[in-house]
Order: structure tokens, then sequence, then C-alpha cells
């Protein structure tokens, strides 16, 4: 008798996740539209240089700097809800915050980005109060269409996590898909978060260096 040819090892495929790639490439084109603003920012700027001076003296820099901060801090609790979604864990398994799940400290990113929110709207009222409205000049026009869809895409973010809480309640126990949704809404938080630090500095820093 002969022996049995051994079948041939079967190797499992390894295929990246199509959630996290769609993610990825759609952020690609945000950076595009994003990077259009800019360029408008910048084109507006060099055209009316006195309209763009007058209108920075009026913006509240230490304020922005708080909301900045709060808005980058948001970053650092999301990552932490990443953390605890590579790990399983969907909910606090004690009372000490090093305990938090994704749902608590996704919780707390939401209410970063909504107080985040709330300072943006709280300067729009201040500057319309004083006379500078969407179509006064180049800058106010540059300004508030700049910041103002950032603004919508934090919005969006938040609105997304609440999506992802509300499906980890529905479910009985974290999965991979609740786990691979948590993170791809990080992609999309960390990417508002650097686009935020860049409209700061360009709108609120760059002209005391220039």
């Amino acid at each position: 008798m002969t022996a049995a040819t051994p079948s041939p090892a079967v190797h499992s495929v390894h295929r990246p996740n199509t959630t996290a790639i769609g993610v990825i490439v759609w952020l690609g084109s945000e950076v595009m539209f994003f990077a259009g603003l800019f360029a408008i920012y910048f084109t507006l700027r060099a055209m009316a240089p006195e309209q763009f001076t007058a209108g920075h003296d009026t913006l509240n820099i230490p304020f922005a700097t708080i909301n900045t901060l709060i808005l980058v801090s948001s970053s650092f609790t999301c990552q932490f809800g990443v953390f605890a979604a590579e790990r399983g864990q969907a909910r606090a398994t004690g009372k000490s915050i090093t305990k938090w799940g994704v749902v608590e400290w996704f919780y707390l990113t939401f209410i970063l980005g909504a107080i985040f929110i709330g300072g943006q709207v709280w300067e729009y009222a201040t500057l319309v109060s004083e006379g500078y409205v969407l179509n006064l000049n180049a800058f106010t026009s540059s300004f508030y269409m700049t910041t103002g869809f950032h603004g919508l895409h934090v919005t969006g973010g938040l609105i997304a996590f609440l999506m992802v809480i509300g499906r980890i309640y529905a479910v009985r126990r974290m999965s991979h898909t609740e786990a691979t949704n948590a993170i791809v809404v990080s992609y999309y938080w960390h990417f508002v978060d650097v686009v935020w630090v860049g409209l700061f500095f360009v709108i609120y820093l760059l002209p005391f260096i220039s």
C-alpha cells in the first residue's frame, strides 16, 4: 500500500476590514475638501489684508485657545475608548476611571465635543452682536465658512459617538463589529481634531507671526 499523499496546508487569508478602508478613503476626500477651504482663506487674505487684520483684532484668542484645548483633550479620551474596545470592554468594571469601558470614554468625548461646539456658537453670537456678520467682508466670509464647515463635521462626529454607544447598549456582548465601529469613529474624530489645530493656527495665531 502506498502512503496517502498529505493534503496541502490551508492558509487563512486576512482580508482588510472594508469599513475601516472605506472611512480612510472618505477621509482622504475630506482632506481635499479642507485643503480647498484653506486655499480660499489664504487667497482672500492676500486680496484684502486690511480686512483680515481688523477682523483678527476682534477675535477672543484666550477663549479660542481654551476651546481648542478642550477639543484636543477629547482626542485623548476617544483613544482611551479605543483601547477599551481593543480589549473588548464595553462598560466600566469598577468605579475607578481606570476601569472605564468604551461607553464611559465615548460619553466623556461626546461631552467635550459638545462643549467645543457650544463655545463656537458663543463666539459666533458675540461676533454677530458686534456687527461681524457672514457677508460683511472677506474676513468674515472666510472665517465663518472654514470654522462653520468644521463645526458641522464635529457635530457629525458627536452623532457617530451616540450611534456607537447605542449599538453597544443594543447588544449583550461587545463583538468585533462594535469594536471596529468604535475604532473607525476614532479615525474620524482624530481627523477633525487635527483639522481644527490647523485652522486655529492659521486663523488665530498666524497673524501674530506674519
